[in-house]
Formats: C-alpha cells, structure tokens, sequence
C-alpha cells in the first residue's frame, strides 16, 4: 500500500481562487494518496506598505485583516486541524453566500465550524498579528513575495519539497480529473529550472 503524503496550503479566506483550489485539493485527496494541511496567509500582510495599489484593491485589503485574523486565532486555540473545517465555513460564507466580511460573518462561521463564536473579536485586534507574519513567512519563503494565494508545499516526483503558487482553475476538477491535474502540476513543479506557465484568463470565479 502506498503511503500517504501530507500536502500543505497556505490560503487567505477572502480570495476567491484559493478557495477554487482548495476545493480541488481536497478532491485530489479522495483520488491521491495526499493528505491536506490548511496554512494561513495573508493577502493584506503581502501588500502591506504597497502604496501604488489600486484604490479598489486597497479597499478589499482593508477588510482582509479581519478573516485572517479569525483564523490564526482559532488554529491558536485549538490547533492546526480546525483551519480545514473553519475555512469551509468561512469560504461558503464568503464566496458561495456572498456575504459580506465583518464580525457578523465571522460569528456564523465559526459557530457553523462547532468553534468558540468569540474568537470573533481578533478580527479587530493586533494580538494574533505576529503569528499570522510568521505563517505568511513560512508559506512565502520558499516561493517570494511576488506571488500571492493558493501556495502549496508538496513532497515532489524525487522525494524533494516543492513549493509553489497556484494552480489558478476555474471551475474545480473532480474526481479523476482533480487527479490528473494533480499529476501534472507535480511534474511540471519537479522540473528542475521551471518557473512559469500561464495564459490570460478569460472568466472569473466559478464555484461549482
């Protein structure tokens, strides 16, 4: 029997193509033999100081402390393991429900995840703000700062780490085609040298 590997993503729960990916991941963990660990980023930690921005885009940082916040928060209270089921929450709130980010969100989803609602209140607080930068690092370090969310550190073809940004997909795959993307994304980030493909994208989000 071949032994299961763990697989880490490090997401903001206001980005919508995390979540995207997430939802692909664990689906490639119904056909792989992978299993996921949820890690928090932040969006708003990585643009911290970026001054040139866009209006609009500075506007969705401001409210990007929040979740993040939330998160870091409740993995300190309760471990890491609480991230898979609390950025569910969060992300069928934000992005299937369309919710609106704000303390009212965060009390539902964390109540929805079986969590203390109070942990709300570090979504306008500082004081989990030095172990959020420290899971930002541990995500971004092996791949820079010129990226953003999903990250994902995996054990690659020859045994080694290989981390990396993306894959941005729209809708999901599912079942053996999650694990044929799967596949192929392992092989391409293995390659020695690799650093990127892309192509420009043609539609937004889907949440199928």
């Amino acid at each position: 029997m071949t032994e299961r590997v763990a697989v880490d993503m490090w997401f903001d729960p206001a980005c919508p193509w995390a979540w995207i990916t997430s939802r692909w991941l664990l689906e490639v963990e119904q056909v792989r033999d992978v299993d996921i660990r949820f890690h928090v980023m932040s969006l708003a930690v990585l643009n911290d100081g970026r001054d040139e921005l866009p209006e609009e885009y500075k506007t969705f940082l401001s409210t990007a402390w929040g979740p993040v916040r939330v998160c870091i928060a409740a993995e300190q209270r309760y471990g890491g393991d609480v991230l898979r089921k609390l950025y569910t929450a969060l992300g069928t709130r934000i992005h299937l429900g369309k919710e609106e980010r704000g303390r009212e969100l965060y009390v539902a989803a964390l109540t929805d995840a079986g969590l203390d609602p109070a942990l709300a209140d570090a979504a306008d607080s500082t004081e989990y703000d030095e172990a959020l930068r420290a899971s930002h690092e541990a995500g971004m370090r092996p791949v820079g700062q010129d990226v953003g969310t999903p990250v994902i550190h995996a054990p690659g073809p020859d045994g080694g780490q290989v981390a990396f940004f993306g894959p941005v997909i729209t809708p999901a795959p599912k079942g053996a085609a999650a694990g044929r993307l799967w596949d192929g994304v392992l092989l391409v980030a293995g390659t020695p040298g690799f650093y990127e493909i892309k192509r420009t994208r043609e539609q937004g989000p889907i949440f199928d």
